[in-house]
Order: structure tokens, then C-alpha cells, then sequence
């Protein structure tokens, strides 16, 4: 397996007293699957793609790779060079930095990681999502879409092993979320990167070999895989 959880729970601490936000969430992802999390909201869905993708710490509990890297073992900073091998994040929020261009903000985490091709690897990318003439422009002047490719080619850009997605079309209109998830899934199915998503569109997660349901923190259904492995349809 590629991702195991064992008895992931997370605590936070509120004036009312401990809230449990995931209590021993038990999961694994194998190689080059694609995997939805479903739920209501405020049943876990995101905190568990943070604690899954390293964002987070654990309150209890592990989250192992390739049988032997466990997050929880780590510090801050064998998390981050472990992040930046392995890991990408799609946000919905796009997370991109406001001051800097379109190839800027794809440049930046390859030249963090030292990546020498990094303003060619970076053309290559927004190439590929269809934005080679959006290369000089800042978010501000990118439509929502554009800055969600933007926010994917940064994420393939880095190689990674396995791509984590927080509700990718939640701040776009139903045409334009519906490309960035034809756009998501071609792309992925290319490079064979393991995808985990959280969506609360029920279309999306039947198109993914299988989803894992949350409820109060809790897993508590996994239905079978989808029967259409191949683009979602239109």
C-alpha cells in the first residue's frame, strides 16, 4: 500500500472542552488509485486530507508511506523535505501568492527544492493546462479557472508521488469546474499519480475507483469503485 492510517484521531481543544474532529480513522490508498472523501460538511473530510498530506499534526495515531515513512515520527522539517518529494496539494482556495506571476508562482516550490530547470519545467506545465499565454499575469488578473490550472500545473510541476485535492471546483461555477476536473483527471491519469480528493459533489466521487464516507469524524461506509475509470463526463 502507498498511504496506511492507523488510529488517526485528531483533538483540539475548545471552552467547551476537547472536541474531536477525527477519531481513529483506519484507511489505505494504493498506488496510482483515485480515491474520494465524502461527507457532510464539518465531518472531517479536510482535516483528514491535511493529516493525510502533512499539513497537520495528529493528535494520535499514524500516517505511514510506503510501509515504512511515518509522518508522526517526524519533525516540521523532515515533514516538509518529505512534502516536497511526495506530496502535491490542490487547494480551493488556489493559494497563490498575489504578488507573483502566473510562472512565478509555479517556479517558486521547484526552486525552494533546488529544481535547476525550474522556469522551463514551469512553461512546460502551464503548457500543458493551457495557459502558455497567462505566463506574465498576476492571480488578480486570472478568472478562477485559470487560477485553479495555475494551482495544478504548480502541483505536477513537482513530480509527486501522490496529489491531494480539497474541494478543486468549490469556488467555481459548474462549467468551469467541471474542465478543471476533465483537466485534473487526464493529467493525472498521465503522470500515475495516486489522487485523493474531498468533494461534496456526488458526480465526481462515482467517477473515482472508490470513496470513503465520513460522518462525525468517523469512517463509515467505503462503496465499491466506480464503474467509469476514464474522464468524467460532461
Amino acid at each position: 500500500m502507498l498511504l496506511v492510517t492507523k488510529s488517526l484521531s485528531k483533538r483540539v481543544v475548545t471552552t467547551e472542552g476537547d472536541l474531536t474532529i477525527l477519531d481513529a480513522v483506519e484507511m489505505s490508498v494504493s498506488a496510482q488509485e483515485r480515491v474520494a472523501i465524502v461527507g457532510a460538511s464539518g465531518s472531517g473530510k479536510s482535516t483528514l486530507l491535511s493529516l493525510l498530506a502533512g499539513l497537520d499534526e495528529a493528535t494520535e495515531g499514524q500516517v505511514i508511506y510506503n510501509g515504512q515513512d511515518d509522518l508522526a515520527s517526524m519533525s516540521e522539517a523532515q515533514r516538509a523535505a518529505f512534502r516536497a518529494e511526495w506530496i502535491g496539494f490542490v487547494f480551493q482556495s488556489f493559494q497563490l501568492l498575489s504578488s507573483l506571476t502566473a510562472i512565478e508562482n509555479v517556479m517558486l516550490p521547484l526552486e525552494l527544492k533546488g529544481v535547476g530547470d525550474a522556469q522551463a519545467r514551469s512553461k512546460q506545465w502551464l503548457d500543458r493546462v493551457g495557459l502558455s499565454h497567462r505566463l506574465s499575469h498576476y492571480p488578480r488578473q486570472l478568472s478562477g479557472g485559470e487560477q485553479q490550472r495555475v494551482a495544478i500545473a504548480r502541483a505536477f510541476a513537482m513530480n509527486p508521488r501522490i496529489l491531494f485535492a480539497d474541494e478543486p471546483t468549490g469556488n467555481l461555477d459548474t462549467a468551469t469546474g467541471q474542465k478543471i476536473i476533465e483537466l485534473l483527471f487526464e493529467i493525472n491519469r498521465d503522470a500515475g499519480t495516486t489522487l485523493v480528493l474531498v468533494t461534496h459533489d456526488a458526480a465526481l466521487a462515482e467517477v473515482c475507483d472508490r470513496a470513503i464516507r465520513l460522518e462525525a469524524g468517523r469512517i463509515v461506509s467505503e462503496p465499491g469503485a466506480g464503474s467509469d475509470r476514464g474522464q468524467p463526463s460532461s
